[in-house]
């Protein structure tokens, strides 16, 4: 009995007697990612099959996602540029590209609170990553920020609008994405397996960020004050990604926001899952 209630400590090379100091936490944690990165074809067909039994029986699939984005683009673009008086060529770019980018963020940081709890019982029964678990939600995501992005390039087109060479900028700003995504993602699966008040508060929180990250209006309507915005990681990391695309440069206070915020997430959530990746299957 006793060999038998060891064996799980002894298969990752701690003694049953013996807490893991941070080193081997660490050493633990980048085993695991990096053996969910060896994965990463489990982990898109995971992602697929999300979609496909998300939209099983639908005639368009995730395409009434993009069909939806586009009529609600469509209302909000003459809408809002009516009330805020800007001119529609403007306008009606940024609107398409904001919301986009935020149903994405939105998407993901819900699916992110739900990233372990909504596999409790695989986690229980099959020996594998945990970190496998955070990327299957981000390249879910990231499959459906793919078809919306459809009503992006057709705003575009339309109205002639081109980045020019400042959109490659948006390649790198993607990576940043990348990566703070599957962190956050990492973080919030973590704290929310273990604390089920959590889910609510990011729920209320998303709520807020929207009405104040710059994304149904214009940064230079707030004039003078534009730069309180360097303040507020979500418009940041919205930014440095949006603005390339269409066509401008982030500026210096963005981007190193960003890039601050990016690093504050990356480091809560390693150290985090390092402390915590053992627990996660007993709060699930």
């Amino acid at each position: 009995m006793d060999s038998l209630a060891s064996a799980p400590f002894q298969e990752t090379g701690f003694d049953i007697q013996s807490k893991p100091d941070r080193a081997q936490r660490f050493v633990a944690a980048k085993a695991d990612l990096v053996a969910a990165l060896g994965m990463w074809r489990l982990c898109g067909s995971l992602a697929m099959l999300d979609i496909k039994l998300r939209y099983r029986g639908s005639v368009l699939g995730p395409f009434w996602l993009t069909l939806s984005s586009g009529l609600m683009i469509g209302m909000m673009g003459f809408l809002y540029s009516a009330l805020f008086h800007r001119d529609l060529h403007d306008y009606f770019p940024f609107i398409a590209l904001s919301i986009v980018l935020w149903n994405f963020l939105l998407a993901l940081v819900t699916d992110a609170c739900m990233c372990f709890i909504s596999v409790e019982s695989v986690i229980r029964s099959v020996r594998a990553p945990l970190m496998l678990y955070a990327i299957r939600v981000v390249l879910r995501n990231l499959l459906i920020l793919a078809h919306n992005v459809v009503v992006v390039v057709i705003v575009d087109l339309a109205l002639q609008i081109n980045p020019g060479w400042v959109g490659l900028l948006a390649i790198p700003a993607l990576l940043l994405w990348l990566v703070v995504a599957v962190s956050t993602v990492v973080l919030l699966g973590a704290l929310c397996a273990r604390f089920r008040d959590i889910p609510p508060i990011v729920a209320s929180l998303m709520q807020l960020a929207f009405f104040v990250s710059g994304v149904i209006w214009q940064p230079s309507q707030l004039k003078d004050f534009e730069w309180l915005l360097a303040f507020n990681p979500v418009f940041s990391l919205l930014e440095v990604l949006r603005a390339p695309l269409l066509g401008h440069v982030p500026s210096l206070a963005i981007t190193a926001s960003a890039l601050i915020y990016s690093g504050i997430i990356i480091t809560l959530a390693s150290l985090l899952f390092a402390r915590v990746r053992g627990r996660i299957a007993f709060w699930v």
